[in-house]
């Protein structure tokens, strides 16, 4: 009987989402291959190309669904668009928009956008496909709700090459940040309901993603590399140089969520930093912070982050908020090894936005069901000599970073 219910409850989700993108699909054979596709992603294939997934929905070949995916006509970005308004919906307001890219391991040089660049996903310079995207998070879940295909400058500095895998000629060439920013924005102006954003290094240490953030009023906890300048009118300093003079007592022992094995628990150190009298506002509305997070099995292995966040924050929060960017990793697994995110068998730039968008679909009905069924768990003492003097100083709650005159018979080979 529970298992007669638990089916029910998946084909009342399934027949939602595909009400919701009915619409996108004009012609009724478009759309029933549309629902043999994604339920084929969401069955248990061995390998979701085009052969088993039409050998599974009972087709005599893969042409109808190699058609969905290269000539049929249809808007992905539409599909895009109801994905990011279902995980909304679904998953609630108040979340975490979060900014990764994953490769997609290719042979051959005519996909669209591959080549020889470094990916995450080996862990080398591979031949390979990268795609930028975000993910929604919140208590209840997390689900993928955006993509952008990244071409490297030898695509888009070959138009005829484009032109041959379907690359629009007015797509030209964008690095990864700037395909984020322009996913930041068009999440924010949908009306995705994210108070904050977060990222890796490669993301946190661009100046133009951040500041974008602050001027759309979001909060951020983004990573950064250990030579990130921290500037002030007093000068410019590294960060770690900045966490190396942090007291004892500034390192607090926090969890920055639960994982497989249990609780994220790290010694964190965190600061906030004089205002900016250019950008910020008086009274300003948010400070910004200096962070770090210290393993607790190897004292010398240390991550740091720069943090933009509402005035009268607590650094538990802003833990939290670090810890939120594994969401998208375990999107990308599951995206992966339930709904075929990355077994697509198509090389132009249609038919990869077209299957990346079912996919999402697809692990978006996923995030939807596990939400409805409770989804994820809920939510030293400074020197006494007088120069150089630590910027760290206790106020009130929080320590502060202070901005120090330096030393003008000082020899610091880090500082410009």
């Amino acid at each position: 009987m529970e298992a007669i219910a638990e089916v029910g409850r998946w084909q009342a989700e399934l027949d939602s989402v595909f009400a919701r993108v009915a619409g996108r699909f004009a012609r009724a054979d478009l759309r029933r291959r549309m629902r043999d596709y994604v339920r084929g992603l969401l069955a248990s294939v061995e390998r979701k190309n085009g052969w088993q997934l039409a050998e599974w929905a009972g087709h005599r070949d893969p042409a109808g669904l190699q058609h969905l995916l290269g000539g049929a006509r249809w808007d992905a970005d539409a599909v895009r668009d109801d994905v990011r308004d279902y995980v909304a919906e679904r998953l609630g307001p108040g979340g975490v928009l979060i900014i990764d890219d994953t490769g997609f391991i290719k042979k051959g040089t005519t996909s669209a956008g591959v080549g020889r660049q470094y990916t995450g996903t080996s862990g080398k310079i591979d031949n390979c496909q990268i795609g930028v995207f975000a993910a929604y998070a919140t208590s209840f879940g997390r689900a993928l709700v955006d993509r952008e295909l990244y071409l490297p400058k030898a695509w888009t500095s070959d138009r005829d090459r484009c032109r041959a895998a379907k690359i629009p000629d007015e797509r030209a060439f964008a690095t990864k940040g700037e395909l984020a920013r322009d996913i930041v924005r068009r999440c924010l102006a949908a009306g995705l309901p994210a108070q904050w954003v977060t990222a890796d290094e490669a993301y946190g240490q661009d100046w133009h993603f951040r500041r974008l953030l602050e001027q759309l009023g979001l909060g951020y906890v983004v990573a950064v590399p250990k030579s990130q300048q921290i500037k002030s009118l007093a000068g410019i300093w590294r960060i770690d140089q900045l966490i190396d003079e942090a007291p004892g007592d500034a390192w607090q022992r926090l969890s920055c969520g639960d994982g497989a094995k249990g609780p994220r628990i790290y010694d964190w150190a965190a600061a906030k930093l004089p205002a900016n009298l250019i950008f910020d506002p008086d009274p300003p509305t948010h400070h910004r912070w200096v962070m770090a997070r210290r393993s607790l099995s190897d004292p010398g292995e240390l991550a740091y982050y720069l943090a933009h966040a509402p005035v009268g924050i607590e650094i538990a929060d802003l833990v939290r908020i670090a810890g939120s960017r594994w969401a998208i990793e375990e999107c990308f697994q599951a995206a992966k090894n339930e709904c075929g995110l990355d077994e697509y068998e198509v090389r132009r730039y249609p038919g990869w936005y077209r299957h990346i968008t079912l996919a999402m679909l697809a692990h978006a009905v996923l995030a939807a069901l596990a939400a409805q069924a409770g989804g994820a768990a809920r939510g030293a003492a400074e020197t006494d000599q007088p120069l150089p003097r630590s910027p760290w100083q206790r106020s009130g709650a929080c320590w502060t970073l202070s901005c120090r005159t330096p030393d003008p018979t000082r020899t610091d080979a880090s500082t410009p």
